[in-house]
């Protein structure tokens, strides 16, 4: 073992005084500043990934719409689209607004708002994934039948085999008509944990969505899904070049760019708010070292008497401090891990406690905390505390160093 090495564990060997206990809360400051760090880190990049694995799993990778609002001939477009490589499927779609009513006796059944999204039946769609989602009924948009949201179900107290009435957006744009409400079956119900999804929207056949809005053929918008949703960017320029000139193309990253944006911006800030606590943490580094330093003065005095140099001297000091870091860095990241593993029932736990939910859905759009440990984030939170204790160990380092061996002896 080398000199320095030697004497920067000796420093840190525990002693029978109150001293000995410094170095010990240095370490936990480290580890908390650390475990903090991380968990915050993955908590904003589950948001993130999850973010994303809703919005793929229930919308298209890329949507295709006409200039006029509409398209006539959604089959050639969707031909088109078909032959292009790296394109799974496509279909013809009809989104619009709509209001929803139980088809009961009553005089006042309950009404939610609801966004009906009509597809192809017989083509497959990415909401055909819905289809292991299901948890009451069946997956079936053929005829008359729907699949409704849970939540959407319930806040009209419908369930799976119950007829419900689906009143037109027709009826604000021909103040001098009335337009009757369609008659469609519930055949089943979904959830896909997203509060958006589950509350909101109706899945019916593309027939039974041009039935709602009057419509004789053609369709609102064309869905496309891709082999590789990462490289929608690229099928988009190429499809809007096979479509022309008619057609205006969007990928899903443009769809929610918006979102992506700001949970970035986020994540970002809270980085580098959060950064200073690894700040907070190499202060008690430096702080233990000068202790050490004013305690040990003579001892470094006789030291550089007996001609060790500076270097070593300085050396000792920076890994005395390096190994409280790398310690400190160890236990964060198991405590961080930790905590991860079990952040919903520590959040469940302090909903309890406190009476309050800590976490609500309606806010967030999850039934639960998402969280994703990424090896970028730990790299960075790794980087960012080693490099702030390092720096904060060279400057009593070089205090020690410094030090007159005839007035260090004579202190």
């Amino acid at each position: 073992m080398n000199f320095p090495l030697f004497l920067a564990l000796k420093y840190l060997r525990p002693r029978r005084d109150l001293v000995s206990v410094i170095p010990i809360i240095t370490t936990l400051g480290v580890c908390l500043g650390v475990a903090i760090l991380m968990i915050v880190l993955a908590v904003m990049s589950g948001y993130g990934e999850v973010w994303r694995e809703k919005i793929l799993g229930f919308k298209p990778h890329i949507t295709v719409r006409g200039y006029w609002n509409t398209i006539d001939d959604p089959d050639s477009a969707v031909a088109k689209i078909e032959k292009i490589p790296g394109v799974k499927s496509a279909t013809a779609a009809i989104i619009t607004p709509v209001m929803l009513a139980l088809d009961i006796d009553a005089d006042d059944p309950p009404i939610s708002q609801a966004v009906i999204i009509g597809v192809d039946p017989g083509r497959e769609s990415i909401l055909s994934q819905l289809d292991n989602k299901i948890v009451s009924g069946g997956y079936d948009i053929s005829g008359d039948n729907v699949v409704l949201g849970l939540k959407l179900a319930r806040s009209l107290g419908a369930r799976a085999g119950d007829s419900i009435l689906c009143y037109s957006p027709r009826n604000l744009n021909t103040k001098n008509e009335l337009h009757l409400p369609e008659e469609m079956v519930v055949a089943g119900l979904y959830q896909t944990g997203q509060n958006d999804y589950d509350s909101s929207f109706l899945i019916c056949s593309l027939g039974m969505a041009r039935d709602v809005l009057g419509m004789d053929g053609g369709a609102t918008l064309i869905q496309a899904q891709l082999d590789d949703p990462m490289w929608a960017e690229r099928e988009k320029l190429v499809i809007a070049h096979a479509l022309g000139p008619m057609f205006f193309v969007t990928s899903w990253q443009e769809e929610d760019q918006t979102l992506f944006d700001v949970i970035r911006m986020e994540k970002t800030m809270m980085f580098i708010l959060l950064a200073f606590i690894a700040v907070v943490a190499a202060f008690c580094v430096t702080n233990t070292l000068i202790l050490i330093t004013i305690q040990k003065t003579r001892e470094i005095g006789l030291l550089k008497a007996l001609g060790f140099s500076k270097w070593q001297i300085e050396s000792a000091f920076v890994l005395n401090g390096m190994i409280q870091c790398v310690a400190g860095i160890l236990l964060g990241l198991g405590l961080g891990w930790t905590v991860l593993c079990n952040l919903n029932r520590i959040v469940n736990w302090l909903a309890g406690v406190l009476g309050r939910d800590l976490f609500p859905p309606h806010i967030y759009g999850f039934d639960e905390m998402p969280w994703r440990v990424l090896p970028s984030d730990i790299g960075s939170v790794v980087g960012l505390v080693f490099v702030f204790c390092v720096l904060a160990a060279y400057l009593p380092a070089m205090r020690a160093a410094r030090l007159d061996p005839v007035k260090a002896i004579n202190d």
